[in-house]
């Protein structure tokens, strides 16, 4: 299993509309084969962060999804990212 997780900086201006349009990317990776959860969410207390999480069954899965990535507009938008790849080897419950 794989989990991508971070966050991106935005203008504060720009991050409702952001989010916006991020709905559909959303809905597209959570019905992809292998997506087990992908989120992109508003920071409650920093205005200019979004949360990003996603959990893959496999690389091969997440690299079928991820195709080219962002699109122009999407990715002009981001003043910042820091989004790691975490490979899993076990889960166990909490």
């Amino acid at each position: 299993m794989l989990i991508i997780a971070g966050s991106l900086r935005v203008e504060p201006a720009t991050r409702d509309a952001y989010l916006s349009d991020c709905g559909p990317v959303i809905a597209r990776a959570r019905a992809t084969a292998g997506c087990l959860d992908f989120l992109l969410a508003a920071d409650p207390l920093e205005p200019d962060r979004i949360h990003v999480y996603e959990r893959w069954e496999s690389a091969e899965q997440l690299a079928a999804f991820r195709g080219s990535g962002p699109d122009d507009v999407q990715e002009a938008a981001i003043l910042d990212a820091d989004v790691q790849r975490y490979l899993i080897a076990s889960v166990e419950a909490p």
